[in-house]
């Protein structure tokens, strides 16, 4: 044998050689040299074919070296099958030397043997420990596809949650899973009816079938958690331990952070109460030449604008009038008002409340903007024969993905107080929504996840309107979601009266994502505009900025 691989020796004697699991290139099964196994019963497996792969390595070595000795029989192969030939009576007759040599090669192959068949094992049940929850090897991005990859559990989790939650630390994030809802469907559907159906439908089915074995897993445990199924996620609280586990499970693509993001609002100028006087067209809208358009019988009519803002003084006389839940007698704010703030502290509209309310000013005044006309001289809104609907999405301007998130969602399918996505009603989706809120990816926000949220309205037939944001005057400062995406129509402001940018305005192009998009795609009146606020129902005020051009 000298001078000769095992494997050649024995492909010349008809044997095939055993290739073992740990000589495979990465696939997506056993991925690594060392693959983290699905779940404490594949860890078994795992070891198990790892111990049969090595014993028949061996075995193959041992029949095909006795044969030489004890067998008449010769063995040779015909195709793919294996056949003997019981005439042959030839036999081997070894020398001392080679049998000592054998019974040398004998022992150390032995001790080869049993040295793997160790090594597996103590692999299979390290990985069982690591991946309880069952291992990893799969990654799906929020596109509507299942995306395998390498990435081991560790890496899957995010920056911020590694520091949210060392030394023992709870934090929020989101469990992002690999199957993501594939919508290209609603492209062909001819109304906004058909295609806010299917998505809604296609996002919630796709959410209830894929997410119940890690919600047990998480009501097993009493670990608090939210669901959402605008992109399939789950919020968690939870530890770095819980986080390390879901991450470990093959259904899991990303776990991501939930930061707290402090949105730069502008500040409200001095507060006015309207005074009786003749009607007047505030000057940002004379400028945009709306008038003229209205008098061609186009003022918003038939069309739903939803707010996702700090609120709303739903009774303000600019805006009352035209709220979806106002008949002229009484409110109705089922399907009409939602609050994602749940969890605040000092806040003057508290948690959950059950009408509009707005904590700072800003959703009032940019509600106002869009809509808003007391009908006695205050023709503050771009559209005054357009309703309104709100979202309360940020606290006194503190916003977070989840609860930028949950007002997406609902905005896709809005369902009564007190009731859950399960019944929401996509019939009763508003056509555009106006954003000012901002999610920085260098403070923990994830970008691809917002996007997925965003597109799912897109493809569901809502236009999403959003402030550049206010970090002018350099070029590509519109750095944020949602403004940076394309799904997204991203609104920059101009000084009132004049074509010029406002200083404060971000400019474009996107440079941080590395595309290059032209941003904003539109500019409008930003400065000194007057509108609503939320002191009272007839008190008005200033404010700049791209919000105020949204």
């Amino acid at each position: 044998m000298a001078g000769v691989s095992p494997a050649s020796w024995l492909r010349s004697r008809g044997l095939q050689p055993t290739r073992l699991p740990l000589q495979k290139e990465p696939s997506t099964c056993w991925e690594q040299a060392v693959p983290t196994a699905r779940n404490a019963q594949n860890a078994k497996l795992y070891g198990k074919k790892i111990d049969n792969s090595v014993a028949s390595a061996f075995k193959a070595w041992f029949l095909g070296l006795s044969s030489r000795y004890h067998q008449p029989i010769q063995t040779h192969r015909t195709g793919s099958s294996m056949t003997t030939n019981p005439n042959s009576t030839s036999t081997f007759k070894p020398s001392p030397w080679r049998r000592i040599f054998c019974s040398l090669f004998f022992v150390a192959a032995a001790i080869a043997a049993v040295g793997a068949i160790a090594s597996s094992r103590l692999t299979a049940e390290a990985a069982a420990k690591a991946g309880a929850a069952g291992g990893s090897t799969r990654r799906g991005e929020a596109t509507g596809q299942r995306v395998e990859g390498n990435l081991a559990p560790a890496n899957k989790i995010a920056p911020w949650v590694i520091e949210h939650t060392g030394n023992g630390q709870q934090a929020e994030f989101f469990v992002v899973l690999a199957d993501q809802a594939d919508l290209s469907g609603a492209a062909n559907l001819p109304t906004k009816a058909e295609k806010g159906r299917f998505v809604y439908e296609t996002l919630l089915s796709n959410a209830q079938t894929t997410q119940e074995p890690i919600l047990q897993w998480l009501r097993d445990r009493a670990i608090e958690h939210q669901s959402f199924y605008i992109v399939n996620a789950i919020l968690v609280t939870g530890t770095r331990e819980i986080a390390e586990t879901l991450a470990a499970r093959p259904d899991v693509a990303r776990v991501e952070g939930n930061p707290r993001i402090h949105n730069n609002l502008p500040q409200p100028g001095p507060v006015e109460e309207a005074p009786s006087r003749p009607a007047t067209i505030e000057p940002g809208i004379i400028y945009t030449h709306a008038p003229d358009v209205w008098a061609l019988g186009f003022t918003g009519q038939n069309i739903v604008v939803a707010s996702a803002d700090t609120g709303q003084r739903w009774t303000h006389d600019a805006l009352k009038p035209h709220y979806r839940g106002w008949d002229g007698v009484a409110a109705n704010h089922n399907f009409n008002w939602h609050d994602s703030i749940h969890d605040s502290v000092g806040n003057p509209c508290g948690n959950d409340s059950p009408f509009p309310c707005d904590d700072y000013f800003h959703g009032t005044h940019t509600t106002g903007t869009a809509i808003g006309d007391d009908g006695a001289g205050n023709q503050i809104g771009m559209a005054p024969g357009a309703k309104w609907i709100g979202c309360r999405n940020m606290d006194v301007g503190n916003g977070t993905p989840a609860r930028y998130m949950e007002c997406m969602e609902w905005f896709l399918a809005p369902y009564p107080l007190n009731c859950t996505p399960n019944e929401g009603d996509p019939t009763k989706a508003p056509d555009i929504t106006i954003n000012s809120w901002s999610c920085p990816p260098s403070e923990g926000c994830s970008a691809n996840t917002l996007e997925a949220a965003v597109a799912s309205q897109r493809d569901a037939g809502i236009m999403m309107v959003s402030a550049a944001q206010n970090y002018g005057p350099g070029c590509s400062t519109v750095q944020d979601p949602p403004g940076i995406y394309e799904e997204t129509y991203s609104a920059g402001a101009l000084n009132t009266g004049t074509d010029t940018i406002a200083s404060f305005s971000s400019r474009g192009p996107v440079t941080i994502d590395g595309s290059g998009r032209t941003k904003p795609d539109i500019t409008a009146p930003g400065t000194n505009t007057r509108s609503a606020t939320n002191t009272c129902d007839s008190c008005y005020t200033f404010a700049s900025g791209t919000s105020m051009a949204t």
